[in-house]
């Protein structure tokens, strides 16, 4: 796949316009934010102030009363990537490791599109759909010199499932009606660096089908390695349910695949050769402690699968897996209705047969498809939580999607529960912790920020550019409702652009 085929370079770049809605909706700001802060620092949360201007400071408390958190309109945020009609990112993780020579100073993780059959070069990139419940698109990654933080670094197709290439139309078939990926989520730390591992690893959720029997055998036509399907894989009875699968590397451009060893029952790594001879490695879910597969807590139809997606971050040489799930005594209801939790497993060796301990809720119910991120804090022995949100009814702008953003008082595991993250009713959403991202939007007052991620250092703890370095954390989110490069609007996935932004944390009473 051409460079063409991944991001649209004029919509990527900061010296060139781009369309005026877009321009509207995704300022690229250089300056820092102001260190004067609005009086009153010590007002509790609630007291957040409604009706103020978009670029008038916003602030709250947070920390347990120690710590505020100020926005407003000179905050940097911008544009990461605008890709083409054949492309897509999310959920990007930007991850600083120890060296600054190659594979570092920063690598890229995010999930990307699935590589297509080639075609010849003066062929225009064509707009694309998920079509394929068991696609989860592939697992990209890219170097990144410092200069470069805010720019998506050239990528490429790391690790995949290999899946027939559908098209629409063919023998009278359509587009599904509701399009969605597989979803893969990667997650980035680095192995027991203390102990000598050379090795990162990278998590990702595949779908495992419940019930029945694999649709394998599907009428197909080939053409060279792929192959052609007939009608659509997702059918009403295609059920599904997430597992965690997991990678390893030594590059980031090479990966060993978990998969389970030639008897079945033991477990090995075997190198992912894309092009290669042979079968592609088949992914082995991750086990916990009891030798379990850490599956969501709910099966739903291929489209409509939720859990397990999250953060790792090391802490005194533990690994602790936060991440959402669906409630058990939910599963019964429609998959958006369910409420989530939010959970934490742990681990001290990640290349181990069994890895993670057994499940631990943290808190909860949230609301449903809530997405959480939970790190160490920059430079302090605090958990930063990031969740998806909608801002109060009183707010500017009003009830619109945002991100949210709190500290706990300390590293006590206890104190991410002890957290109010949304208001009552808690299936609303709504919080006054929101950050006021201002990028993004369909240029009518609706925004979307769906798989945000942040930057982090080697071990999954908040980090940032060296071009902010008094900043608290760098974000970055898609917005599937904000305007293509292109113009076109087949998908609310392929095209959409990705949005960076930075926030300010200060000690109330620092000078």
């Amino acid at each position: 796949m051409r460079p063409a085929d991944i991001v649209d370079r004029d919509a990527n770049s900061a010296d060139k316009p781009r369309h005026p809605t877009a321009r509207a909706a995704a300022l690229l700001v250089a300056s820092a934010l102001a260190a004067a802060l609005v009086a009153g620092a010590t007002r509790p949360v609630q007291a957040r102030a409604a009706g103020t201007e978009a670029s008038a400071p916003s602030c709250y408390v947070t920390g347990g009363g120690g710590l505020e958190i100020c926005r407003d309109g000179a905050e940097a945020e911008g544009v990461l990537i605008a890709p083409a009609p054949c492309a897509f990112v999310r959920g990007v993780q930007i991850l600083r490791l120890p060296r600054a020579e190659a594979p570092g100073p920063l690598q890229m993780i995010f999930q990307g599109q699935s590589p297509v059959a080639s075609r010849r070069r003066d062929e225009p990139c064509p707009e694309r759909r998920a079509t394929d419940s068991r696609d989860g698109g592939s697992l990209r990654t890219g170097r990144s010199p410092e200069a470069l933080a805010t720019t998506l670094p050239p990528s490429a197709d790391r690790f995949w499932v290999d899946l027939p290439e559908e098209r629409s139309g063919r023998r009278g078939a359509s587009e599904p009606a509701a399009e969605g990926i597989g979803p893969r989520d990667p997650i980035a730390v680095s192995g027991r660096d203390w102990a000598g591992e050379a090795y990162s690893y990278v998590f990702l959720l595949g779908q495992e089908r419940v019930g029945g029997e694999p649709d394998d055998d599907a009428p197909t036509r080939r053409r060279g390695r792929r192959a052609e399907r007939d009608e659509p894989a997702a059918q009403p009875a295609d059920i599904r349910r997430r597992v965690q699968i997991a990678a390893r590397t030594l590059d980031f451009q090479t990966f060993e695949i978990r998969t389970r060893s030639p008897d079945g029952y033991g477990l090995a790594w075997t190198p992912f050769t894309p092009g290669g001879r042979g079968t592609l490695p088949n992914p082995a879910p991750v086990a916990d402690e009891a030798g379990k597969p850490i599956a969501s807590a709910c099966p739903a139809p291929a489209f409509e699968t939720h859990g397990l997606a999250g953060s790792i971050s090391i802490v005194d040489r533990t690994y602790h897996y936060v991440y959402t799930d669906v409630l058990p005594e939910d599963c019964g209801l429609a998959p958006d209705k369910r409420r989530t939790a939010l959970y934490l497993r742990t681990s001290k060796d990640l290349s181990a047969a069994k890895v993670w301990s057994a499940a631990k809720r943290l808190a909860g119910p949230l609301p449903p498809g809530s997405v959480v991120r939970v790190a160490r804090a920059k430079g302090m022995q605090r958990w930063a939580i990031s969740y998806t949100c909608q801002r109060p009814a009183n707010a500017p702008g009003g009830p619109v999607a945002d991100i949210c953003l709190q500290y706990t008082p300390d590293l006590n595991l206890d104190g991410i529960g002890a957290l109010t993250l949304y208001a009552d009713p808690v299936e609303a959403g709504r919080s006054s912790t929101y950050l006021g991202l201002r990028s993004g939007g369909d240029g009518s007052g609706r925004f979307d920020r769906s798989a945000h991620f942040w930057m982090t250092d080697a071990q999954g703890n908040l980090d940032t550019p060296a071009v902010y370095p008094g900043k608290a954390g760098f974000l970055t989110w898609l917005d599937r409702l904000a305007p293509t490069a292109s113009g076109r609007d087949g998908s609310s996935l392929y095209g959409r652009p990705v949005y960076w932004a930075t926030w300010t944390v200060r000690r109330i009473g620092a000078q």
